[in-house]
């Protein structure tokens, strides 16, 4: 039988580059993995924890208009994290619109500048058990 060992990187389609290494860098704070090779079509791979998401520059075949407006009634891509405050801090000081997750976890829904759906979940610290 496999064993899956996890998802390695999701790939979204993006109209610009630049526009979204402004988004998914310089607001999100995603590091930009400068080792991915020439692939024929502009692009980007940002790490997060041990996974990626690799922006692809290249025609959408999907609308970007007519999306539900809460990106948990669409796809999406789940990334954890630590602090949702913060990151709904650093949305809210860049006017990026989001929702919060209706499951009633600590997590929010936004778009990147080209419609693809994000969300966001804090997840639980681990404490140190007493020895």
């Amino acid at each position: 039988m496999i064993q899956y060992q996890g998802i390695l990187h999701a790939s979204v389609v993006i109209s610009s580059t630049s526009k979204a290494l402004d988004f998914y860098h310089s607001i999100l704070g995603f590091p930009v993995d400068l080792s991915r090779p020439d692939l024929g079509y502009p692009g980007a791979w940002l790490d997060i924890g041990q996974q990626q998401i690799h922006l692809l520059e290249l025609p959408n075949p999907d609308p970007t208009t007519g999306r539900p407006a809460h990106g948990g009634r669409d796809r999406h891509t789940a990334i954890g994290l630590d602090d949702i405050s913060a990151l709904t801090k650093i949305l809210d000081q860049n006017n990026i619109p989001y929702t919060s997750s209706r499951s009633g976890r600590r997590a929010v829904f936004c778009r990147d500048p080209d419609g693809n759906g994000l969300e966001f979940i804090e997840l639980p610290t681990t404490v140190p058990s007493k020895c």
